[in-house]
């Protein structure tokens, strides 16, 4: 490296890489809080009683909100300054979460929930543009942002099994409580050790602009949601249509202010365009297949949430310890190889997994699959945030981690329409006379509902309909991963035809 580029690339030093421990701690709890929670569901509904409603909205809000305000958070810390909004965000997380442990009614704890939403659509980008601002050393960056990624994915392999830890000794609340530590050592670090910066030339927050993004963000996923549920129907097509609607009212507004939230010339760029569809494209299988892989290890497998929580570390586990080997390939790889390279090894791995005829088999085809799914994340991640300017680092930030939510709600609500539906179809051919229609109907229409039904039934019809309810299901777990090795594969010969001039992550 020549002395110019040591110049204009200063190296990190010691108190940056000791901060970059201070700032995976709010991301591996922000993962976490995604994940901690479905253990707890069951404690949870006999000890506030609600309503089904209300048992999806204590799920689903947290997620909604962080994805609604990803946009506006992110372009707030530009304006007041990234470690200030983190501080901000980092106190309302910890306040929220003793609030939700306490909670005495289904409604207290689907408020509280939503501040934690909010409060955790701080974390992400306040984050992930500190490190922009911490790492300038492209080399040094790619490292970091595989560090912050690995945060991550630990909070995944750590969330579950904690749960199912405190659940099994404490009440439902201690899993909300189990982050207050972390906040309260991020509050105390945080301003020793962590930058400030603002944009010093940023104008007024366009609060419009604001409630648009979150309206539109909202309805689009709420809208999802509710068709991967129900099915097509008015509210679910309307909901949609109305969100992509204010998205593109939004996005025309944006292109009218002197100083938007988002800044649409780093659209301009075919590789920032690539780097996000590949990042979606990815998240979109991996979120996908990841759920009904819980499924799987539940339904199929037969294994307890907390064996299933286990058999799933090992792919958490070589995500995590893929993130560190992705800076040494990417000192010998060009950028464009090491992603397209990485998604043709995902794409082996779903391969792996659709022809897997045993517990076994699946969990080493994840291993495979996530491994894989290591360097483009992080590459992919690293150009989107390293597109823009530094004064703008914040809402490119917000960018990449609203893309991977929309990507991740897409694949969940997507993926899970084709496999109920084919499941429907697997289950419709079966000749169910000697049971009672409704019955019948709780079969055909998912997996855990024909496992539920088989309990009731003689032992020989239970077993029929058990069996016959797992290779349909089967069927379309196959289907899902052959459409996801598919899709990666021409994602990597995209990569390899829009990106084979992308700068080098690491020289």
């Amino acid at each position: 490296m020549t002395a110019a580029a040591l110049t204009a690339h200063p190296r990190a030093t010691r108190r940056e890489w000791i901060g970059l421990a201070v700032i995976a701690l709010p991301c591996m709890l922000y993962s976490m809080d995604l994940t901690v929670l479905n253990l707890a569901l069951p404690s949870l509904a006999a000890d506030l009683n609600p309503t089904a409603s209300q048992l999806l909205w204590i799920i689903d809000i947290y997620g909604f909100m962080v994805a609604g305000f990803l946009m506006t958070m992110g372009t707030l810390g530009d304006r007041i300054g990234r470690r200030k909004l983190l501080m901000i965000g980092a106190g309302a997380f910890g306040a929220a979460s003793v609030l939700a442990a306490f909670s005495n009614s289904a409604e207290t704890l689907i408020a509280t929930r939503a501040i934690l939403g909010v409060a955790g659509a701080t974390l992400a980008p306040s984050t992930l543009s500190l490190i922009t601002t911490m790492f300038p050393d492209p080399s040094q960056r790619t490292f970091a942002i595989s560090v912050w990624i690995s945060s991550f994915s630990a909070g995944a392999i750590i969330g579950p099994v904690a749960g199912g830890l405190l659940i099994e000794h404490f009440w439902w609340g201690s899993v909300f409580l189990a982050g207050v530590p972390v906040m309260i050592l991020l509050l105390i670090l945080g301003p020793i050790l962590l930058p400030e910066y603002r944009d010093p030339n940023a104008g007024r927050l366009d609060l419009f602009s604001a409630v648009m993004s979150l309206a539109a963000v909202l309805l689009f996923i709420y809208g999802v949601k509710q068709y991967a549920e129900y099915g097509g129907g008015l509210t679910s097509f309307a909901a949609m249509a109305t969100g992509l609607i204010i998205g593109i009212a939004f996005i025309r507004r944006q292109s009218r202010l002197a100083d938007p939230m988002i800044d649409l010339r780093l659209f301009t760029s075919r590789q920032l365009n690539t780097a996000l569809s590949i990042n979606v494209l990815g998240v979109f299988f991996m979120f996908g297949v990841f759920i009904f892989q819980a499924q799987y290890f539940q339904l199929v497998a037969g294994l307890s949430p907390l064996d299933a929580a286990l058999w799933s570390l090992p792919s958490a586990v070589i995500f995590t310890g893929a993130s560190f080997l992705t800076p040494v390939l990417a000192a010998r790889m060009s950028t464009a190889n090491l992603i397209a390279g990485g998604l043709l090894f995902s794409a082996a791995g779903f391969v792996g997994l659709a022809s897997a005829a045993s517990l076994y088999g699946v969990v080493i085809a994840s291993v495979v699959f996530s491994a894989g799914f290591t360097p483009v994340i992080s590459l992919t991640t690293g150009i989107i945030v390293g597109s823009a300017p530094p004064e703008r680092a914040g809402a490119a930030s917000a960018l990449s981690e609203t893309a991977a939510e929309f990507g991740g709600a897409l694949g969940i609500a997507v993926l899970g329409s084709l496999i109920t539906a084919i499941y429907r179809t697997q289950m419709a051919g079966v000749a169910w006379e000697r049971m009672p229609p409704d019955t019948a109907q709780a079969s055909v229409a998912t997996l855990s509902g024909a496992i539920e039904v088989a309990k009731a039934l003689p032992q020989d019809l239970g077993l029929e309909l058990t069996s016959a309810a797992r290779a349909a299901f089967m069927t379309g777990f196959d289907t899902v991963a052959v459409l996801a090795a598919v899709g990666l594969v021409i994602a990597a010969l995209a990569t390899l035809r829009v990106l084979r001039n992308a700068p080098a992550a690491a020289h």
